[in-house]
């Protein structure tokens, strides 16, 4: 967790929130400066406990609180937002035996929070969501670690529900990273796992997981499903200096439209190393979050390609760009060959090897 603020308002606290810090270095301890012993570790303040939780709440990705549940609820209630957005809350009693997680504990990650916390302090974790509780899947979080996306969330309740209440769930996939459940273990008793999407269909389960990077359109399906979107799919570029952002993007949609996969299964773009980035193409990265890849011609030009252009070999040094830099990002194979968009732009789309 990239940002963490343990907040002690006790002696008790204090001395509690100095030994997390052994343990985590980069935390921030916050505590009044009535207690103030000059130490340098310790950020002392003068304003209300009431003011420095909303100020440290909407700042901070965790929240540590060392006093108790019921004032914490108290203070942090005014600043709740949704469960998107709202930070990690952990709070711990001033002897420092229970360790709760008390706010966003999947998404926000307050449950590996209390986990980590106490085990470092020898303490009992207190963790109250279901799925935790119960060992099953916790819908919500799958493939997190993996940088999974869900496609739309309106689902995520309702099959989370299913799961905790042992409804039968069906599980598809053909896309990403297959150790997404615990190593070693068997998946939940309620949880199957079809080999394709009709058998999906036609079997009597409540709630489907789907992990895909392809677009589904069985709305029957949909209903009841949650569909992740694994990083799988890397997009080859070729491209003369003056293409723009907007050429490039409608390119790429046209492209992921034709051929029914998801752009939110873009791992990343990949083009051949020029004296100077494109600047279409650098901007339409930024603007999607997506990482670029280059590559340089002679590495480019080794790789078996499908459609081989003589123009491509005169201007860049290599057969082509598009096929063969999706191919050497991926090390997988393509998906879409090369599509050309007059006058001299050319995408191609590859999956990455598991």
């Amino acid at each position: 967790m990239e940002s963490v603020a343990i907040l002690a308002i006790t002696k008790n606290g204090i001395k509690i929130a100095s030994s997390l810090k052994k343990h985590f270095p980069q935390w921030k301890i916050f505590a009044p400066s009535k207690f103030s012993d000059n130490s340098t570790t310790i950020n002392w303040f003068e304003d209300s406990t009431t003011a420095k939780v909303s100020e440290l709440f909407n700042k901070y990705d965790a929240l540590i609180c060392i006093f108790s549940l019921g004032a914490v609820i108290r203070l942090i209630t005014p600043n709740l937002k949704d469960k998107k957005t709202d930070p990690a809350v952990v709070v711990i009693d001033d002897t420092a035996k229970f360790i709760i997680s008390a706010l966003s504990g999947h998404l926000g990650g307050a449950n590996k929070l209390t986990e980590d916390i106490a085990m470092s302090l020898n303490a009992t974790p207190v963790i109250t969501t279901a799925a935790d509780v119960n060992k099953t899947i916790a819908v919500d979080l799958l493939g997190k670690e993996f940088d999974w996306e869900i496609d739309d969330d309106s689902t995520v309740t309702k099959v989370s529900a299913l799961m905790v209440n042992e409804e039968k769930i069906g599980v598809f996939q053909d896309a990403g990273e297959n150790d997404w459940w615990m190593p070693k273990k068997e998946l939940p008793r309620n949880v199957h796992v079809y080999k394709t999407l009709k058998e999906l269909a036609e079997s009597e389960c409540k709630g489907f997981l789907i992990i895909s990077d392809r677009i589904i359109d069985n709305k029957e399906i949909l209903e009841r499903a949650v569909v992740y979107r694994p990083k799988t799919l890397v997009v080859g570029v070729g491209l003369h200096w003056d293409t723009t952002k907007d050429t490039i993007k409608e390119g790429l949609e046209f492209c992921f439209n034709k051929f029914s996969l998801s752009p939110k299964s873009i791992a990343r773009f990949a083009s051949i190393k020029k004296e100077d980035d494109i600047e279409g193409l650098k901007q339409l990265s930024e603007k999607m979050k997506i990482p670029m890849e280059y590559f340089e011609k002679d590495d480019l030009v080794k790789i078996s390609i499908p459609n081989p252009s003589d123009i491509v070999q005169s201007y860049e040094g290599t057969p082509s760009v598009s096929e063969a830099a999706a191919i050497k990002s991926s090390r997988g194979s393509l998906v879409v060959e090369k599509q050309k968009f007059p006058p001299n732009l050319t995408i191609a789309i590859a999956r990455i090897k598991k």
